[in-house]
Formats: C-alpha cells, structure tokens, sequence
C-alpha cells in the first residue's frame, strides 16, 4: 500500500489524469493528450510504429518524459532520428513495451520480457518500483489498448 501511495503522489505531482476504467484513446494518442510525452511521441513516429502502438495490443509502455529524454548524452536523440537510424530507435522504443496489460497492482520485482525480445529489471523496493534503474513516478495511466506507467530516464536495451 505504502508503495501504492507513494507512486500515486508522483502521479499527481504530474499532473496526468488517471481512471480506472479504459479510456477510448489508444496509448499513442493518450500519452499526446498527457502532454509530457512530445519527445517519446516523436521518436515513436521517427521509428515507424505508431501503427503497431495503436493497435489492439494490449501494451503495457514504460514511456520516458520529455524531461527523461533531455536526461541523454548531447547529440544521443538526434542521432536516433536519423532516418539511417531507425532500426536502432524502434530497438530502443521497444525496449519500453511490454505485451499485454500490467496495472500497478500487479507488478513485483521480476525480469520482465520487453517487444523487442530483451528482458529488463522490474523492480520493487522500498516504496519504490524501478526498471532497470529508472524510476516510475506515475502509474495507471489507463488507454483503451493497455496502460501507460511513467519513467524519469529512458532505458537502454543491453548490448546483444
């Protein structure tokens, strides 16, 4: 409950809207409607999978804030943009989705198996959840095609 609470401050401290029931917006146009994800809706349209996250899923996204993406080495986001680097954003990008639908109630510490194949670290400690050392500061942000959990850092896939 402790940890319930102290993530539902970070939502609010926020400012993004949750409910309990499914929005009718998709998660794409839910984190645009957030307003805190311009950087991660950009990338996501650079890499060519808007469609897929539009889609039925359902998807449970770990989506990194703009203020997570200015957190990157100079250079680092505008070198994946690059058209040539496509694969390696969509790489990155998918690194942040989970297939299926995982709310906040349901998270325990747990590698967990991400779209592009790769596990991360989902941890729970302290009052704190955390994937792969970024923290989530707000959960539950509900979509009609799964939900949307806050992270402070953009996580990098480890190297194959």
């Amino acid at each position: 409950m402790k940890i319930l609470k102290s993530l539902l401050a970070g939502l609010f401290f926020l400012g993004v809207v949750t409910t309990n029931a499914a929005d009718t917006a998709d998660v794409v146009d839910t984190a645009i409607k957030a307003g805190k994800f311009k950087t991660l809706v950009a990338a996501v349209q650079a890499a060519g999978l808007v469609k897929t996250l539009k889609g039925d899923g359902p998807f449970t996204v770990f989506a990194p804030t703009d203020a997570a993406f200015a957190k990157l080495p100079k250079g680092t986001l505008e070198m994946l943009l690059k058209p040539e680097n496509k694969g390696k954003l969509a790489n990155i990008l998918t690194y942040h989705v989970v297939a299926g639908k995982v709310p906040s109630k349901a998270v325990s510490t747990s590698k967990v198996k991400m779209v592009n194949g790769q596990k991360a670290n989902l941890k729970v400690a302290n009052g704190k959840v955390t994937i792969n050392g970024a923290n989530v500061v707000a959960v539950d942000v509900m979509a009609s095609n799964g939900v949307i959990h806050v992270i402070d850092s953009v996580i990098l896939p480890p190297k194959k």
